[in-house]
Order: C-alpha cells, then sequence, then structure tokens
C-alpha cells in the first residue's frame, strides 16, 4: 500500500464529527447558525420596534430621566400633531412644501436626464462639461442660497430654485453614468443598422441607463424635500413645515416642533413609496 491509499484510507476512516476543516460545519455548528427570519416575523419586529421606542420614551419622560422640556412626551407629540392638522394649519404646510418638492424636482429632473444622456454618449461634450459640473456640485447648495435671493427675490422662486439645483446633478451624474456602463456592443449595433441620434437615445441609451436614473431620480427627490424644509427656514412667509417648525422654535413651542418633524418624516416615507412605485412600474424585471 502506497502512502496516498494510506491517506486516503485514513481520512475515510475518520469519523464525521471530526471533518470540519474549513468550508466544512461540524453538527454542533450547523445548529447554532441564525435562522432567517420569515416575511411576517420580519414585519412584525419592524412594526414593535419603533413602538417599543415610544414606550420607553413614553415611560422616561414621565418619569423625569428624560427632560419633558426638550423631550415631551410621544403622547404630547401626537396631541398637537392632532391638534394643528384637525385646524388645517399643519396639512396646508404640508402641501406647500410637497408642491414646491414636486416643481423642483420636475424642472430640475428633464433637462439633467437630457444632459446627462447626451454627457454619457459623446466624449466631446463629456469633455467640456464634466469639469464644469463637478466645480458646480461641489459648491454647498446653501452657499448659493444668498445669490438666488439677490436674482429671484424674497419669494417661491427662491425656493424652488434652489430644489432645482440641489435635485440637477444627482440626476445628470447618475444618467451619464447609465449610458457609460452600457455594453458598448449594443451601441455600436444601433450605429451599424443606421439608427439616429434620437433613436439610439430612445431605444439604447435611455433603457440601457434607466435604473441608474431611476436611482438618481431618488436620491434627488429625497434632497429636494431637505433643501425645501431648509430654504423654509431662511426664506420667511408662507406656509410649509420648514416654517412650522421655524416658527415653533421662536415661540418655544417644542411639541409643535416635533409635530413638524414628524410631518416632514412621513412626507419622507410618503415621496419614498411613489418612488418605488415608479420603478415597480418602468422596471418590471426587478419586482423579484
Amino acid at each position: 500500500m502506497n502512502d496516498q491509499q494510506m491517506i486516503d484510507n485514513s481520512v475515510s476512516a475518520a469519523p464525521q464529527k471530526q471533518r470540519t476543516g474549513r468550508g466544512m460545519l461540524s453538527p454542533h455548528a450547523a445548529q447554532r447558525a441564525p435562522a432567517v427570519l420569515t416575511p411576517r416575523r420580519e414585519r412584525l419586529l419592524a412594526f414593535l420596534s419603533p413602538v417599543l421606542l415610544l414606550v420607553l420614551w413614553e415611560i422616561a419622560a414621565r418619569s423625569g430621566l428624560l427632560n419633558a422640556v426638550f423631550f415631551p412626551p410621544p403622547t404630547a407629540i401626537f396631541g398637537a400633531l392632532k391638534r394643528h392638522t384637525l385646524s388645517g394649519e399643519l396639512p396646508l404646510d404640508v402641501l406647500a412644501t410637497t408642491q414646491r418638492v414636486v416643481i423642483g424636482f420636475v424642472i430640475g429632473f428633464i433637462p439633467a436626464a437630457a444632459v446627462g444622456l447626451m454627457m454619457g454618449l459623446s466624449g466631446t461634450l463629456r469633455a467640456v462639461l464634466l469639469p464644469i459640473t463637478s466645480l458646480v456640485y461641489a459648491i454647498p447648495k446653501i452657499a448659493i442660497l444668498p445669490l438666488f435671493l439677490v436674482i429671484f427675490g424674497l419669494g417661491e422662486q427662491s425656493k424652488v430654485a434652489m430644489i432645482v439645483a440641489s435635485s440637477f446633478f444627482f440626476v445628470l451624474l447618475n444618467a451619464m453614468a447609465g449610458v457609460l456602463a452600457i455594453d458598448r456592443l449594443h451601441l455600436d449595433v444601433a450605429h451599424a443598422f443606421g439608427a439616429s441620434r434620437w433613436q439610439v437615445i430612445r431605444t439604447v441609451a435611455l433603457p440601457g441607463a434607466l435604473p441608474l436614473v431611476l436611482t438618481g431620480a431618488r436620491l434627488a427627490l429625497g434632497f429636494s424635500l431637505i433643501v425645501a424644509v431648509g430654504s423654509e427656514f431662511v426664506i420667511p412667509g408662507g406656509h410649509g413645515i420648514g416654517t412650522r417648525i421655524w416658527l415653533s422654535w421662536q415661540i418655544l413651542d417644542i411639541e409643535q416642533m416635533y409635530a413638524g418633524l414628524i410631518a416632514a418624516a412621513l412626507l419622507g416615507v410618503l415621496l419614498n413609496f411613489l418612488m418605488d412605485e415608479v420603478e415597480r412600474r418602468l422596471l418590471p424585471y426587478r419586482r423579484g
């Protein structure tokens, strides 16, 4: 019997529980492996975790462990939320902020997607515009607010212009990256069949870049809400969630401030849900 046969016989004769080398699990290790949560249990935990947080917050605020001046009990916050909702003030603020976000997002999205697709298809255009885009994108958007106030004045135009400037580059850069990620063979085939520039965009560039375009749109929409609320802090007048939060700070109505924060959070969740629905319809192959 040669050495190789002796090694094979010793390995085959070893107990199963000792064969626990790299890439193999013993029966005890297999029993300790974490169990996969079922969708029902996962949804239950997702519901119970914020409820538990609110209960602990309520107990801590009522018992004095938390300063109720800065962290009022959730029951008091929801009371203020209900009160300002029934009075009609908070719905008007939410509607005003939503209108600004939607208008600014749409105005910024359409040209940004078009320019981004063209930059992805044209190396010359990309070489000309990308340095300028990178330079302007790096400027903090709050820093250009005084310039917008000088140009557009103290009104709705400045708030919408801030949202447009904030959402524009998310969509543009993602649209350009989406086109650059397309296999060059698809573009060459389109050109070989004599497709025009518009046909290339419509049949190759846009479908191929659509996942990243929608990713940019999701980022742009979320950031638009942030900028909208922030601009409402600075630019006085009119309704808005940011205006509601700022006024509540001025009069030290902390419960109303938290109500405004909850309204902003719920609006963000709603916008994210709408983007989910858009992606399900435009990208049905991602439903799985």
